[in-house]
């Protein structure tokens, strides 16, 4: 083993505005480090924390965050109330589930149903 993993740090413009949406989407407590670093403690899981970028997103994510909810629906319509948006819709899987939606500045996540990778799903 080299490491442990940390943290998982997103980029973005506004950093307060990408951690007060995912503190409403994962709960915790937000650690304002400085203008351009704010770290998110969850209450489980790992830290995510944002960083600030001058240049905007521009393709797809090649990682992204899977969050675990009891209903795909709810999920979706309590993210788009906080200004999220989907992306596509639902997708069932043999296990349960899944919803790609984009977070406020447009950066993809999954919310997921069913068991988890951990419990040995399979998830795309």
């Amino acid at each position: 083993m080299i490491g442990h993993l940390d943290e998982v740090v997103i980029d973005c413009h506004d950093t307060m505005l990408l951690a007060e949406f995912w503190w409403s989407v994962l709960g915790g407590e937000i650690v304002r480090q400085s203008r351009e670093w704010v770290a998110l403690h969850p209450p489980t899981g790992i830290t995510v924390s944002f960083q600030e970028v001058p240049e905007a997103k521009a393709m797809k994510n090649r990682v992204h965050l899977d969050i675990a909810v009891d209903d795909l629906e709810m999920a979706a319509v309590a993210a788009e109330a906080l200004g999220a948006t989907r992306i596509g819709g639902p997708q069932p899987d043999p296990v349960g589930g899944f919803q790609v939606m984009a977070d406020p500045e447009g950066n993809e996540f999954c919310f997921i149903v069913g068991p988890t990778l951990s419990e040995g799903a399979d998830h795309p």
